[in-house]
């Protein structure tokens, strides 16, 4: 076994235990951590391939901006933080593991670049990963991917439909009751005697 071939297995057991975690866990913190772990996980793999696009792609729009939209979330579903702030501490070794685990993803595939490849790379594509990620995308792909789109779309607004469903506790506004207020109902006038000051 080369030392690609056992790279590529240790990241396939550590993505598919990261992704299982993401949907067993019960703690949305927990899972938040698993789900960057699998994206860099995932990442190492492109990586490995030799798609350095998807890769960096992965790691800016995912980790960058789907799980700030995730942590959002999790703070809109009325989350019980301050029970989670009592045990902070006992999340800092969990979170330290993760941390280790990604910088030692990040060591092998350095390493995988540094020793050379004993197995022979893929032919490249004619042009850049680029326009071969069009290429895939756009033209031999396109019905999937607006598929996809569709169903990333419906999640959307299922999500916004979630968030803005009527809340007991929730403050709102009347347009009409406010149109129809008089000034009389909103401002009084009080007539109060000066004050003489004593003789």
């Amino acid at each position: 076994m080369t030392f690609a071939t056992f790279t590529f297995w240790v990241f396939a057991v550590i993505l598919v235990g990261a992704a299982l975690a993401v949907i067993m866990t019960r703690n949305p913190v927990h899972a938040a951590l698993w789900l960057v772990l699998s994206f860099f996980t995932a990442a190492a793999v492109w990586m490995l391939l030799r798609a350095e696009f998807l890769a960096i792609a992965l790691v800016l729009v995912y980790v960058g901006a789907v799980m700030v939209l995730f942590l959002f979330v999790v703070m809109m579903l009325d989350v019980n933080f301050a029970a989670m702030r009592q045990h902070f501490r006992s999340y800092l070794p969990f979170a330290a593991g993760v941390g280790i685990l990604v910088l030692v993803e990040m060591t092998l595939v350095i390493f995988d670049s540094a020793i050379g490849r004993t197995m022979p790379a893929p032919a490249p594509p004619t042009g850049s990963n680029t326009r071969a990620l069009g290429q895939l995308l756009y033209v031999d792909y396109v019905y999937p991917f607006e598929i996809a789109a569709v169903v990333l779309l419906v999640a959307i607004i299922a999500a916004i439909a979630l968030t803005h469903r009527e809340r007991k506790e929730r403050k709102h506004q009347d347009p009409g009751q406010q149109i129809k207020v008089r000034r009389e109902d909103r401002v009084r006038l009080v007539d109060l005697p000066s004050e003489k000051p004593p003789a």
